[in-house]
């Protein structure tokens, strides 16, 4: 659902993994970049393993086995991007959530089996009204899975490793609320924070900087190309594989968190249906305590969008 910049590289993404779909249908409120979205990937498609690539409206759907939804304003669109504002992409969400509010039930009626992926700033919210709209669990956002990756390039960076050998994760909010956890990032099993200190830098504005890099990546992407899109396309393409192949991989996206009756973003086993089981992550008493703040920022942007349904 979505044919702009996030929903074209996601389905370019799909395209160049291959072999986990053998059918892909683009609807957007305009027909005509579908229509042109899809006629530009089908091009792609002979490189790959089948797959078919069309463009479609609500009915196609059916039968279904995964909606990725990116439908609404982008931050840029919507007036997100100033670095001073607390809000940052939940400012997006009166807008949003009733581009969903109209999005949402038209997809549950025609497929009403299928797990619902949320990529629409701000993912977590919209996922949390996503889930009432649909009447069903199988709802789940990207979370922080991108700033997870973005905690790792930018750790990388400065350790001047691979970035594939950091481990390191954000939880709570896709947004400016989230937790990084510096207490459990690492680089071959050697804390992140112990070789940080043998750099030129102090260790606290090295991890200020890498928090700003990582909090404001989105607006620094879209002053340079106008969307964040590429990233998050390959992100939510790993995420439709995950559930298709029910890989249960673990990883950092949000889903519905019952002893925080919210959705956030925590350590969450991905697979068939869905987000199968989350698990809280190790974190210090810091780390906790910033996490209750972002699941308190979250609760209301929840209510916020709720309150949509009531106007």
């Amino acid at each position: 659902m979505g044919a702009g910049a996030v929903g074209a590289a996601t389905v370019l993404s799909l395209i160049e993994r291959g072999g986990m779909c053998c059918e892909i249908v683009l609807i957007d409120l305009d027909a005509r970049r579908a229509d042109g979205v899809a006629a530009d990937m089908r091009y792609a498609t002979p490189l790959s393993p089948l797959v078919e690539v069309r463009s479609g409206g609500y009915d196609d759907l059916d039968g279904a086995a995964v909606v990725v939804i990116t439908a609404g304003l982008n931050e840029k669109a919507g007036g997100a991007t100033d670095r001073s504002d607390p809000e940052g992409r939940l400012r997006l969400i009166a807008a949003n959530a009733r581009v969903y509010a109209d999005v949402v039930p038209r997809v549950v009626a025609v497929a009403p089996e299928a797990v619902l992926m949320v990529v629409t700033d701000p993912p977590d919210p919209l996922a949390d009204l996503t889930r009432r709209l649909a009447g069903h669990d199988r709802v789940f956002s990207t979370g922080t899975l991108i700033d997870s990756l973005r905690f790792r390039v930018h750790l990388a960076d400065r350790l001047r490793v691979r970035p594939r050998d950091v481990q390191a994760m954000v939880v709570g909010e896709h947004g400016t609320s989230e937790v990084l956890l510096w207490s459990s990032a690492s680089v071959g099993g050697t804390p992140a924070l112990d070789l940080l200190a043998r750099c030129p830098e102090p260790v606290d504005q090295v991890r200020q900087d890498i928090e700003n890099d990582i909090r404001y990546a989105n607006i620094t992407i879209i002053e340079g190309t106008g969307a964040s899109q590429y990233g998050i396309g390959v992100v939510s393409a790993l995420l439709v594989e995950a559930v298709l192949r029910d890989e249960r991989a673990v990883l950092p996206v949000a889903a519905y968190y019952p002893p925080y009756g919210v959705t956030l973003s925590l350590d969450s086993v991905l697979g068939a249906g869905g987000v199968q089981q989350m698990f809280m992550p190790a974190m210090n008493e810091g780390e906790r305590a910033a996490l209750e703040r972002s699941v308190a920022a979250l609760k209301k942007a929840a209510d916020r969008a709720l309150a949509v349904l009531r106007e």
